[in-house]
């Protein structure tokens, strides 16, 4: 997953992290803002889930410390992130300040 992970990272479309574990309670809540979020840039956006228990290096390299945490890659590069539950408004003003 990392090289693949990284390989993704780097695209020039934006892309959406979503670092979250199956033991906590907030992170379950996220699928339903990204959903919304998809159903808003549709194609100019790609979304992946990564669960820190399972990928801790990522995290890491990623700097996230607490989760859930969103974020915002484009080109290789951090754009914005967000920890704790996330707005699709904020989701979303970040988004189109890159496209």
């Amino acid at each position: 997953m990392n090289r693949r992970f990284y390989h993704i990272v780097k695209s020039a479309k934006p892309v959406l992290v979503d670092f979250y574990a199956d033991w906590c309670i907030p992170c379950r809540l996220m699928p339903s803002v990204l959903k919304e979020v998809k159903g808003q840039f549709k194609e100019n956006v790609r979304i992946l889930k990564v669960n820190v228990d399972d990928y801790p290096d990522i995290a890491s390299s990623c700097r996230v410390q607490n989760i859930p945490a969103i974020v915002l890659f484009q080109d290789g590069k951090i754009q914005w992130s967000g920890i704790g539950v996330q707005h699709v408004n904020d989701i979303s003003i970040a988004l189109k300040e890159i496209l």
